[in-house]
């Protein structure tokens, strides 16, 4: 007669949740914060790795990245790589005559967005953008990082060759200067020089906080660009490795290059040679420092939902202790009585949980919707690990108050007032 089934347990347990629920709300406060902050955090970084990744993997999976200094090659170099020697053009026809496990070599000169204290701006008759960028780059590059065209075609060998002042524009410049939507064969002012453009590319698929720099990038011919900034030296090497070949490819260039930069046996390399997923590695660990973080302040917060869990079930003991002796004396069991108090603190908790999931998945969506670039993405698993973590911190947090309700005297509890 004292015993009852799990789905009434857990009927009563909602009735005692939803009856005390200002008080239930303010306990589970904590909880409701913590499984906010992790699912709205892991969510953001997990749609901005999905950008990221499609980003890095438009670079070429069997591409090899040369370079003076590791990072962007936009930002100034760390102090530790600032003496080393550049990395020029030389490097790629060495690379391309001499290392067989690559099938094409391209190279490509970043510019700085400010040359001599003026940014770079991009004009046309009636239309002016300084929301550009613009690199020279052999036309071999359009072989080591292929683009798909919208119009038009990339520069040639032979426009290279005789440093012709043909460009190729990305989609959201060309639309920005070219509303018309017929850019080819017009001429563009970048930097004060005047180039026609001969292509331009589609749109990427993925990029930074959903931006990708390439579409709204000018391309240039590589001779075109050395000729006009000689003391620029911001150059990237890239060698595609024949296919199955990359690691073999990796070893081999950089056996050329410690070679013919005279780097001793036993001493680091004195410039930087990665590959894709090595930098998608690199974005990983940031990631995951990010998350680390998070995860603190959220189980702070579960640390203090807890704890206050646990002190409303003590509470809750006492109030009914009365109850808990009839129930005794009716032929409840010790583990009866667990089971109960434990339904409570797990409906307690739960409810948190489905609450902080409810506000994580609104809150994201209002972000990606008010910030289109800044992708977003709830995952079915991190909805499971967070409604289980609240599930596990009732079951953790209520065990005392319920293992002592099991232990009170049913005698000394019918006593009780």
């Amino acid at each position: 007669m004292g015993r009852i089934s799990i789905r009434e347990l857990l009927g009563v347990a909602l009735d005692s949740v939803w009856t005390h629920r200002f008080r239930s709300l303010l306990t589970v406060l904590g909880i409701v914060i913590g499984i906010t902050t992790v699912v709205t955090v892991s969510s953001l970084l997990s749609g901005l790795r999905q950008g990221v990744t499609t980003f890095f993997s438009e670079f070429g999976p069997d591409n090899l990245f040369i370079a003076r200094y590791s990072g962007d090659p936009g930002q100034d170099p760390r102090p530790a790589e600032v003496r080393r020697r550049p990395i020029g053009i030389e490097y790629a026809e060495m690379i391309r005559a001499t290392v067989r496990s690559v099938d094409e070599v391209s190279a490509t000169m970043y510019l700085p967005g400010i040359i001599g204290r003026t940014p770079i701006t991009a004009k046309v008759p009636g239309y002016e953008s300084d929301q550009v960028s613009m690199v020279g780059q052999t036309a071999s590059g359009f072989v080591t990082q292929p683009r798909n065209f919208m119009l038009g075609r990339p520069f040639t060998d032979e426009e290279e060759r005789r440093t012709a002042r043909v460009c190729v524009v990305g989609p959201k410049l060309a639309n920005a200067l070219f509303p018309d939507g017929a850019p080819l064969g017009r001429s563009i002012l970048v930097a004060g020089a005047e180039y026609t453009v001969v292509g331009v590319t589609e749109e990427a698929k993925g990029g930074f906080f959903g931006e990708n720099p390439i579409d709204r990038q000018v391309t240039v011919p590589f001779t075109v660009a050395r000729l006009r900034y000689p003391q620029l030296d911001r150059i990237v090497v890239i060698a595609k490795a024949a296919e199955g070949r990359r690691a073999e490819a990796e070893e081999d260039v950089r056996q050329l290059l410690r070679r013919s930069r005279k780097v001793p046996a036993g001493k680091p390399d004195d410039f930087s040679l990665t590959t894709a997923d090595q930098i998608i590695a690199r974005f990983d660990s940031i990631t995951q420092l990010i998350v680390l973080v998070s995860i603190s302040i959220s189980g702070l917060g579960l640390l203090v939902g807890g704890i206050g869990v646990m002190n409303i079930m003590l509470v809750s003991v006492t109030e009914r202790t009365k109850e808990i002796g009839i129930r005794k004396a009716l032929g409840a069991r010790k583990s009866d009585i667990i089971i109960q108090f434990l339904s409570e603190a797990v409906a307690l908790t739960g409810a948190g949980g489905t609450l902080g999931l409810l506000i994580a998945v609104v809150v994201t969506v209002i972000i990606g919707t008010l910030v289109p670039s800044l992708p977003s993405a709830v995952s079915t698993g991190a909805l499971v690990a967070g409604f289980a973590v609240s599930v596990g911190v009732g079951i953790f947090f209520g065990t005392w108050p319920a293992v002592k309700a099991a232990r009170l005297d049913p005698v000394e509890a019918l006593r009780y007032e």
